[in-house]
């Protein structure tokens, strides 16, 4: 079955009720079992669960440890233009925001690239607007195949892509894609689309489908908490995770959590997530997908990053800017205000404090081909 199947097969579901009818002694034959089914995941998220937060932890520390050991990779975001045709009212950078629009050249990119390897990271995620007339395939060809000197992997948060145009940018260097579908609830992603490419929910959902079949190495999915019923988002986004795992199992697929940050604009959010259940959310996550990489990222703040490292996190950033030119001054208008301001050098110190391996650079297939970034 098609994802696209699966999301339409919980069209009429009602996740509060089944959460609601949930018992303690459910959960906790649940957290003895060695797999899981994706309902019983969807039970680790009900209100009974949430009393079991401890055996919770506990079990997603231990699977953590045994799929990743202390390993945790520092990457760092690189805006390289800020221009969107989109509206989404959630988001700084949308069309209908007067703000401060940059688009970096390729020496400018080059200069961002050079201050960030200084720190010490081979990581990079590269960001763009969702303008494919600014930020072309083709300029994100060039800025790609400058970023190559310096880091040892590329990854992409980009506006989804044809399949060829992945196949594109994997050639020339990107071996990894992160997109957000933001809401997978339908009716909802349609009333917040309404104007720009984005407008297209299954072209945004089926984009990590169409980079895996060209061979990219790694995928990060999620839905941005906050705009909808986090049960219902945090369960397909694992579901989303765990069929990309079975469609294409050389991938190494992750999942991401963010929460809204205050922007440009006057968008509220009508379905917070606290921190509580935001842990509920990771552990319960870990539980069901023993093996696949959680990242957390700076939206969130240094002590609760700090404490939930040990609970499933096996990828964080440091040193980061939202805004493009973040890196090398004269910087545009942020995309959101990030809550955890530690550089690369202070992270790296407090993950080998905290007893961790800090992963600063990726010995990945193009570098064992014989290619070599600068050190």
């Amino acid at each position: 079955m098609p994802f696209t199947g699966i999301i339409s097969k919980y069209d009429s579901f009602d996740f509060d009720s089944y959460c609601d009818g949930v018992t303690s002694q459910k959960v906790k034959n649940i957290l003895s079992r060695k797999q899981i089914s994706e309902m019983d995941f969807l039970a680790l998220l009900s209100p009974a669960a949430s009393q079991h937060l401890e055996e919770m932890a506990q079990r997603a520390m231990e699977l953590t440890r045994g799929h990743f050991g202390n390993a945790v990779v520092i990457f760092t975001p690189l805006y390289i233009s800020n221009y969107c045709r989109n509206t989404c009212p959630y988001c700084s950078f949308a069309a209908q925001h007067h703000i401060n629009r940059r688009h970096l050249s390729v020496d400018e990119v080059e200069k961002e690239a050079e201050n960030i390897a200084r720190t010490g990271i081979r990581h990079i995620l590269v960001l763009t607007g969702e303008s494919k007339e600014k930020a072309s395939v083709e300029y994100l060809e060039s800025a790609v195949r400058v970023l190559r000197k310096w880091f040892s992997t590329i990854s992409i948060e980009v506006y989804p892509l044809q399949e060829q145009e992945y196949g594109k940018v994997i050639e020339v260097g990107v071996d990894g894609l992160t997109i957000y579908q933001e809401t997978y609830n339908i009716p909802l992603y349609k009333e917040l689309h309404k104007g720009g490419p984005k407008s297209n929910y299954e072209f945004r959902l089926l984009a990590p489908e169409r980079a895996c079949r060209q061979g990219i190495r790694q995928v990060t999915v999620g839905a941005l908490l906050g705009l909808y019923n986090w049960r219902s988002e945090s369960f397909f986004t694992a579901l989303h995770a765990a069929y990309l795992q079975k469609q294409f199992p050389s991938v190494e697929v992750s999942v991401s959590f963010p929460r809204l940050r205050p922007l440009a604009g006057d968008f509220q959010v009508k379905y917070p997530v606290n921190d509580r259940q935001f842990v509920q959310i990771m552990t319960a996550t870990r539980i069901f997908l023993n093996s696949a990489g959680i990242t957390i990222s700076t939206r969130e703040s240094e002590n609760f990053r700090n404490s939930v490292l040990p609970l499933g996190i096996t990828k964080v950033s440091a040193g980061t800017s939202t805004a493009v030119g973040g890196h090398s001054g004269n910087p545009s208008t942020t995309q959101f205000e990030i809550a955890d301001s530690r550089d690369v050098s202070r992270m790296r110190t407090d993950l080998m404090r905290m007893g961790f391996q800090p992963v600063m650079h990726d010995w990945n297939r193009k570098y064992l081909e014989g290619e070599s970034c600068k050190s």
